[in-house]
Order: C-alpha cells, then sequence, then structure tokens
C-alpha cells in the first residue's frame, strides 16, 4: 500500500510538472520525508497525505483512488 501511495503521488506530481521540493514546500513537508513518502519508505500520517492531495490540487478520495486504495 505504501508503495503504490508513493507512486501516485509521484506520478500526480509529475503531471502537474511539479518538483519534489515544490510539492514538500507546497505540502509543509521536509523534502526528504516527501522523498521516502514517495518510495514507499514511510507511512505518512492521516493529515500530512491530506496536505498532499491538497498541494497537489486533487483530494483525498481521488488520490486514494489513483493508488487503488
Amino acid at each position: 500500500m505504501l508503495v503504490a501511495l508513493g507512486q501516485a503521488i509521484r506520478q500526480a506530481r509529475i503531471d502537474r510538472q511539479i518538483s519534489q521540493e515544490e510539492l514538500a514546500h507546497r505540502s509543509e513537508i521536509d523534502r526528504a520525508y516527501m522523498s521516502s513518502i514517495e518510495r514507499g519508505q514511510q507511512n505518512p500520517g492521516f493529515v500530512s497525505v491530506a496536505r498532499v492531495a491538497s498541494a497537489l490540487d486533487m483530494t483525498l478520495a481521488e488520490l486514494m483512488a489513483e493508488a487503488g486504495l
């Protein structure tokens, strides 16, 4: 699940032409933490995932659907 979520975040970020650093800034998340989320190495909390979805101009439901969750 973590890998699927990370891949969905990464793909949405790339589709929107946003750098990982910019997404981290918009989400108020450390860039290194964002990197590990995208690689599926972190289990981000609900608030962090909600911030990422918002920074991607997506709903939490849309992000979860992209991840197949």
